[in-house]
């Protein structure tokens, strides 16, 4: 399901077409996303096997980066998969920017939600490339 190409294609998509203002202003406004997953799926286009599964790629895309879904999926991870005692400390600290705990490091709740964000990604463009 997941293939070297379409890891390629993302890469290309979300890394070397997407620019510094894309990334910092898709979250704002919708304009900026649809812009960001236009240009994203410009390698897909040479790799997708339909106009169905492009715009599936598309459109999984552009809901996952406008409304950062890669956080509520940390949170539900990191406060529902907790023991109880741990869930209670954990419901009041988890910072909804991230879906980390607020005493984790900036640096690595970025990198842990950037990691599951692109995670989304390649599972959504994978089940797309495949079935679609």
């Amino acid at each position: 399901m997941i293939t070297a190409d379409q890891l390629l294609c993302h890469a290309i998509g979300d890394y070397v077409l997407q620019s510094h203002w894309m990334a910092t202003n898709k979250t704002k406004s919708s304009s900026v996303a649809l812009y960001h997953v236009l240009t994203y799926a410009i390698p897909f286009i040479f790799l997708s096997p339909s106009w169905l599964a492009l715009a599936v790629i598309v459109g999984s895309h552009f809901v996952i980066d406008r409304w950062r879904l890669a956080r509520f999926l940390v949170a539900y991870k990191n406060l529902f998969l907790a023991p109880t005692e741990e869930y209670f400390r954990l419901s009041e600290t988890i910072d909804m920017a991230t879906g980390y705990p607020a005493d984790t490091p900036p640096w690595l709740s970025v990198w842990l939600l950037i990691i599951v964000d692109n995670l989304l990604h390649v599972v959504c463009n994978g089940l797309a490339l495949k079935y679609l």
